[in-house]
């Protein structure tokens, strides 16, 4: 199992809301998000306002700093150019996520994870959202060995946003994909399929079930070799794949994501939490009013009880 690097190089962070003004997409809490992790990592962790780069899209006055998709993957390539062993890069994203179809054939559950800029809606089809892929490609493949990203995502199915291969639970073990709720699935669908009298489809339900279930398994074995990475990337969703993560207005402050509150407000109540605490704990206040669970995922073993930094 490899350690968390903690050693002292360059600070640099990346910080996305978009609220989507004015669009049928409009979220409340974004932009406070990005400003309340600014002031977060400036007070907690030393980062410098001249090291961040923010993304928002009240900006209008500057094209550069408006949340496309051009200038989100370019702002992507700053964040980490040039690493070096013990950099530390901060990544946060506040806005809509969403699911597409995986043409690659790297997801066990035939679906890539992904993030809608601004303008998502000027390209054809479902082309204008990121995936994860691009962002794994972006943002985990080129660091080396002793480099730091620490990434949140506040965002729809968010759960394995960067593909990383190693998924935590809140009692410090590696998930295995759950191949037995893949098959539980098919099984329903079969079921359905039957009792709406459509035998032809649930017999291929069934019969299909055993290569499936082989396939996903491999699947899972090849991204756990081909995503892993010598250095320490680790990130926290709002929820998991399937999930959608709240737009929260919680009492006495302004609209905010419901996972960067929870985030921003136990780590100030104790900034002294290892890893797992730290999911536990962003667990524990998102559980009081909402059914999004945060997940924790790795670029390679950690030792969880390790503290927390960023």
């Amino acid at each position: 199992m490899l350690s968390i690097k903690t050693g002292q190089g360059r600070k640099r962070a990346l910080l996305i809301g978009i609220n989507y003004t004015d669009t049928q997409h409009e979220l409340k809490g974004c932009i406070n998000d990005v400003h309340n992790i600014k002031e977060f990592l400036m007070d907690l962790y030393n980062f410098q306002e001249e090291d961040m780069r923010i993304l928002t899209d009240d900006q209008t006055d500057d094209p550069l700093r408006m949340p496309t998709r051009v200038n989100i993957l370019t702002s992507m390539q700053w964040l980490v150019e040039d690493a070096e062993e013990n950099d530390s890069f901060f990544l946060h994203f506040s806005g809509h996520g969403g699911r597409v179809k995986d043409l690659s054939g790297d997801e066990y559950d035939g679906f890539d994870e992904t993030i809608y800029p601004l303008d998502f809606d000027r390209y054809d089809g479902d082309s204008g959202q990121i995936i994860d892929d691009d962002m794994h490609d972006l943002l985990v493949s080129p660091l080396p060995a002793g480099c730091r990203l620490t990434a949140i995502f506040d965002s729809c199915h968010s759960g394995t946003a960067l593909d990383l291969p190693y998924i935590y639970s809140t009692q410090g073990e590696i998930k295995n994909h759950n191949l037995f709720k893949f098959a539980g699935r098919r099984i329903l669908h079969a079921g359905f399929a039957y009792a709406t009298g459509d035998r032809e489809n649930a017999k291929m339900f069934i019969s299909e079930l055993p290569g499936q279930l082989k396939e996903a398994s491999s699947v899972a074995r090849e991204n756990r070799r081909s995503n892993s990475s010598r250095a320490d990337v680790v990130m926290f969703s709002g929820c998991k794949d399937h999930q959608s993560s709240a737009d929260a207005q919680v009492d006495g402050i302004p609209a905010t994501g419901a996972m960067s509150h929870a985030f921003i407000t136990t780590l100030r109540e104790n900034p002294d939490q290892s890893y797992q605490e730290l999911l536990v704990s962003l667990r524990e206040i998102l559980g009081e009013k909402y059914s999004q669970r945060p997940q924790m995922s790795c670029s390679h073993p950690i030792d969880v009880s390790l503290q927390f930094i960023c």
